[in-house]
């Protein structure tokens, strides 16, 4: 089996910043400080550089998006509902230290965020994701739609069961206790809220999009 490589963690917002060595003296720096930003490296001298540039050169960076589609089938598809909330997952690894938000899709407000979580993926967290946002919704009386960019996730969620093959362990304890609540939460509740599959090949990133690609 090949040796994993080291990774560096720099950290620009959390209770210390700096550059951490593992990944566990990352995550008490992040956890539970709202508003965290942190990257992982491939070496303590890019980790060391980025700590002392702007983190925005490095997490969130955006360029102009132009559509590779046809006038047509732009205007075949249209633009966005902005009566709606955006989610996405960001996960580095499959498995890996994973994360999951929802913004207002116009404004890119966050309104609400879990993790990180040490070991998960990507489709855990878009189906979380998902979920966390029905809920959010359902609580706040909102006639909103959801839009996620991730068909397996519609898909496991339309079927009310976490469809993974991520096996349960000590480390991942946390995140599957969050996805049996989700799955109770799909069995008990009744909803009407649209979930929608995001145009990115129209309209660009996601805009719950982490930022990290």
């Amino acid at each position: 089996m090949a040796k994993k490589k080291q990774k560096y963690y720099t950290v620009w917002k959390g209770h210390k910043t700096g550059v951490f060595e593992t990944w566990n003296d990352c995550k008490a720096q992040v956890k539970d400080y709202q508003g965290a930003v942190y990257k992982a490296f491939d070496s303590f001298e890019a980790a060391k550089k980025a700590l002392n540039s702007n983190y925005k050169d490095f997490i969130g960076k955006k360029t102009a998006f132009k559509s590779s589609l046809s006038e047509v089938q732009l205007a075949k598809i249209g633009q966005p509902n902005y009566n709606s909330i955006a989610v996405d997952a960001a996960s580095s690894g499959n498995p890996g230290v994973m994360e999951y938000r929802g913004v207002d899709t116009k404004t890119k407000k966050q309104l609400f965020i879990q993790g990180p979580f040490e070991e998960g993926t990507n489709n855990i967290g878009e189906f979380l994701a998902i979920v966390h946002g029905l809920a959010f919704l359902k609580q706040h009386h909102s006639n909103r739609i959801i839009y996620t960019d991730s068909k397996t996730a519609i898909s496991w969620v339309k079927k009310k069961r976490c469809n993974t093959k991520l096996v349960r362990s000590a480390k991942n304890k946390t995140l599957f206790e969050l996805v049996d609540r989700a799955v109770a939460w799909l069995e008990n509740n009744n909803y009407t809220t649209p979930i929608v599959k995001w145009e990115t090949k129209a309209w660009g990133e996601i805009p719950a999009d982490f930022g990290r690609k």
